[in-house]
């Protein structure tokens, strides 16, 4: 019979902090530095594809990233959140929770998220730290993302089949000073990566 685990004390941690890989270790081990590109725009805008052209990009010249977007966390982490204020603000809270643990990897993490109010970008901003939070502002004007709107999501939003929608029923607030932004309605896509890339790097 194999012995019981000796039971820790009030003043013992369980999992002493000495034994745990630091940051600065994962990001010596990946060569490279984490940090938190943070795409915020109207839907239809062009943030998730100019986070996978950059992802591309940067994959190329050996730099791991991962891409959250609304696809791969509304359909998991997130599913049981509406569109609501209240929903929208937790919604954020725990992408930026997730993405501040790719963060402590070293893993550049490149989130794609309406993230509408500046509220919801300064708490996100807060929870990632400062330093490591580099806001692009992908600006295009709403007129051009519904032409480019292939969900239909728009126009179920005029028609009132969707409730509480960004730039329809609910304000965008700009960002007052991104770190960069990208008009994407004069501006190819390669372009806008470039610019981000020249920034970034």
């Amino acid at each position: 019979m194999l012995p019981l685990p000796t039971l820790k004390t009030k003043n013992q941690n369980i999992f002493p902090s000495e034994k745990i890989l630091l940051r600065k270790d994962k990001e010596k081990f990946l060569k490279q530095k984490g940090r938190v590109i943070w795409f915020t725009g109207l839907s239809g805008s062009g943030k998730t594809t100019i986070a996978i052209a950059l992802e591309k990009k940067l994959a190329k010249q050996g730099y791991l990233t991962q891409i959250l977007d609304g696809d791969n966390i509304r359909a998991g982490i997130n599913q049981n959140l509406g569109f609501s204020e209240e929903d929208r603000m937790e919604n954020i809270r725990r992408i930026a929770e997730v993405a501040k643990l790719f963060l402590n990897c070293g893993i550049i993490t490149i989130c794609c998220f309406v993230s509408p109010t500046r509220a919801i970008r300064a708490m996100a901003k807060k929870i990632i730290g400062g330093k490591d939070f580099f806001e692009i502002y992908v600006n295009t004007p709403i007129e051009i993302c519904e032409k480019r709107d292939v969900k239909g999501l728009y126009a179920l939003a005029r028609s009132g089949k969707i409730k509480d929608f960004t730039g329809i029923q609910m304000p965008f607030e700009p960002p007052v000073k991104p770190r960069i932004e990208v008009k994407t309605e004069s501006n190819s896509i390669n372009n806008c990566v470039e610019k981000i890339l020249k920034e970034l790097i």
